[in-house]
């Protein structure tokens, strides 16, 4: 098994954000290599403030280091309407299991709040990741330039109950 597919060897906590987390997620949504080229536009400026991560369920993928922990990756769930807002993974890791640990919280922390389904508008190059990790194409959310100026595919989380 190569290490691009290989599960990660280190110890992965999730923890729910905290203000200070912010700059470092800015920091992974700003430098993701699936933002690259004619996408680098739509997360030029983004930001993930405090007052975000304050306001939904943060949530992140934290690995052990000499450093006393990195993030690995994050997410967003925001509980209405039923969404998944964001979904970054640091492009050094990604294909190691850390996306498909992340969706499987998230789909936890939605039933826990009585969530029975969720839409993410998925980022093209993310499409393939959405299907293998179980979510079902459901539409298409046209483009609205200029900030979104490419149509994004539409999926949904049926979260079972527990």
């Amino acid at each position: 098994m190569s290490s691009r597919t290989s599960l990660i060897s280190q110890p992965i906590t999730i923890r729910r954000a905290v203000a200070r987390d912010a700059k470092r997620l800015t920091r992974l949504v700003r430098g993701s290599g699936a933002y690259e080229g004619k996408y680098a536009a739509a997360v030029a400026g983004y930001r993930v403030g405090p007052d975000y991560i304050e306001a939904h369920r943060v949530f992140v993928a934290v690995g052990a280091d000499e450093h006393g922990g990195r993030v690995l990756g994050f997410y967003s769930l925001v509980l209405a309407p039923p969404e998944l807002d964001l979904l970054f993974v640091a492009d050094e890791v990604q294909g190691r299991g850390i996306g498909r640990l992340l969706v499987a919280h998230m789909q936890s922390e939605a039933r826990a709040a009585g969530i029975d389904r969720l839409k993410v508008v998925s980022h093209l190059p993310a499409e393939d990741f959405y299907h293998r990790v179980g979510a079902v194409r459901t539409g298409t959310v046209f483009a609205n330039p200029p900030a979104v100026p490419w149509d994004r595919p539409e999926f949904e989380f049926r979260i079972p109950s527990g």
